[in-house]
Parts: structure tokens; sequence; C-alpha cells
């Protein structure tokens, strides 16, 4: 089928539209590149040797999203990664975020309906189960509850509006992937993550210090009830998490269903350094600082649904996604624009 991917030249929006070439389908990309670069989807094209349509334009921008999928009709299918994403400047900025985020999700909504496109697979997040009440996390598991960040309540808002629209119109197959820790990237060094300034995950700070460019890791919080002290979160690889938009996209019915899609395996912020120092050959300095405010000591999913209804599971472990993001840093030390 021919899919549109709003947010398709980001970390996971590459690798997704990388992913559904491969699996025979067409692809359109729709990006503002705000937080990225074409040189991805033009890697894309490099790796895949197919053409891969690209609008650069904000997806609240109706007209030029109406023209795009004119243009390229019929499409059946959107997976909506678009929006931002750092937990931080949400609460500085939550205003922007509520717009960005739920006004593009609207924008597209109104779309899709308007050219007739029956599906779509959301880009959500395990932040909306806030603080875990039980581990492993599943699809049953409380959400929107002591939400600590303006960017987790969007995403649970987009839920309930796809909830809401799933059930006035019973042709929508929507469907909300909760990610919970994106790493690695792809095995030919070629795509990657691409984080402008200081990076707010662990695994591209983890490499910039390995690389040089940052001096040490901040280990925030050595005291968490957990086997290490250190907190335990759920990485899953880039790669599996792509193949997870892929089968929710083929597996998708009429109305509304939620996956995780995590390794349900947790993986603690010291084994996460000690794998990359394993991948990259390199000492990774150190520091022990205190707890961050809204941090919880373990997250983790259990992915059954996902392997269940879906046919999905991971493949690669946490060594796997170090050796791969090492490759993809040392090959583009960088990151997309100056590679």
């Amino acid at each position: 089928m021919r899919v549109l991917l709003t947010g398709g030249a980001g970390y996971i929006g590459a690798h997704t539209a990388l992913a559904l070439l491969e699996a025979g389908h067409d692809v359109l990309v729709v990006d503002d590149l705000s937080g990225t670069s074409a040189e991805a989807v033009a890697r894309i094209e490099r790796i895949t040797g197919e053409t891969v349509p690209l609008l650069v334009a904000d997806v609240r921008d109706a007209d030029a999203l109406t023209d795009f999928v004119r243009e390229h009709a019929p499409v059946q299918a959107v997976i909506h990664l678009a929006g931002l994403k750092a937990v931080g400047e949400s609460v500085a900025e939550p205003v922007r975020y509520y717009d960005v985020n739920v006004g593009t999700t609207i924008a597209l909504l109104k779309v899709m309906a308007a050219q007739g496109i029956p599906t779509i697979v959301f880009s959500s997040s395990a932040t909306v189960y806030g603080t875990p009440e039980e581990l492993p996390l599943t699809e049953e598991s409380p959400t929107g509850i002591d939400l600590a960040n303006p960017y987790g309540k969007t995403k649970r808002i987009i839920e309930e509006i796809l909830s809401d629209a799933a059930a006035a119109d019973p042709a929508l197959r929507a469907v909300s992937l909760r990610y919970f820790n994106p790493v690695g990237a792809h095995a030919s060094g070629l795509l990657g993550e691409d984080p402008h300034g200081i990076p707010n995950n662990l695994m591209p700070f983890v490499s910039r210090v390995a690389i040089g460019t940052l001096p040490e890791v901040a280990v925030f919080g050595t005291d968490y009830d957990t086997p290490d002290g250190t907190g335990l979160r759920d990485y899953i690889h880039v790669t599996d998490l792509a193949a997870g938009h892929v089968a929710a996209l083929e597996h998708a019915q009429p109305g509304y269903d939620v996956f995780n899609l995590g390794t349900g395996t947790p993986v603690s912020v010291l084994e996460l350094i000690a794998a990359f120092e394993r991948a990259s050959g390199r000492d990774i300095p150190r520091r022990i600082a205190p707890r961050r405010a809204g941090d919880v000591a373990a997250s983790y999913a259990d992915p059954a649904k996902a392997h269940r209804e879906l046919g999905w599971s991971t493949r690669l472990t946490i060594d796997d996604a170090c050796r791969d993001y090492w490759n993809w840093q040392t090959n583009n030390p960088d990151g997309y624009a100056r590679a």
C-alpha cells in the first residue's frame, strides 16, 4: 500500500520508511525538517534504490498536505510520527507542545477524512503510563494519571482523539503504538539519531562521551530499589521498532487499538554504559548525580499483545543497539548535515 509518513525524515520515521519499502510498500514523507535533514530521505533512497517523495511542510498546513496526497493518490494509510518530543522543553513551552502535537493530529485527521484515507498508526509513548503502579506495563495499565509533563499529556490526548474518531467512524482503523526507549541505528551506518545540541536521551549522550565531544555521563541516582541502584528502562532497537509499525499497519482493523512496543527486558543505566564500552572499546567517564525529579525507578513493557496479535517481537539486544549506534556515530560524527 501507499503510506504517508508524517515526520518521516526523523530518527524513527526514517527507519520506518526503510522498513516499509523493504516490505514492499510505497512511501511518501512529509516533514518540516526542524529536527532532522533531507539527507535522511536521500539515504533511504540510496539504501533501497527507491524514490521517496518528500514534502517539506508543517503537517498543520492542510492545503499543502492535501495537494501532496492528491498528487500521489491513492494514499491508503498514514503513519503519524510528526511532533515535538523533548520532555524538558515541553515543561518550559507547554502551549507550543499542545499546539504542535495535538494540532498536527487534528489537521491530519481532517485531511484523511476528506481524502478517504482509512488507516492511521500513531507514534505514542510509554510516558502515557506515568508512574507505574505495577510492572511490567501492559496495555491495560492505567494511563493519564500523574503525568509529569506536557509531552506525555499530548500523547494521551491524541490517543483519546483517535479513540473517539474511530468510535464515530466505523471505517476508520486507528492504532496507537506506545514506544518504550528507542535506541540503536541502522546496521549500514547510514541512518541514525541526529540530535541537535546536547542530547536528551541516554544512548546518544553516552555515544558523544565515547567519541570525545562531551566529557562525561551523569548517572542520576544510584540508590533506586534496583539490582545496581540505577534506573531500569526498556531499550528497544529502532530497527525492531520500525518493524512494529509495519506489523501494526498490515494488521490494522476497523476501530481503535493500542500496543506496547518494547522488549520486556529492563536494562539499567550502568548496564547500558557497560554495553557501550564493549561496543566502542573505550572507557566512558561518569559521575554520580542526585536523582532527577520525575524519574521513576523502573519502567518496562509486557509486549505479549503485539506478539500475539501482530506477530511481532524484538530480535535485537542492547549490545546490538550499542554496536549499531557506535557504527553510526563514528561514520557520522556530526550527524547528517555535515556528514
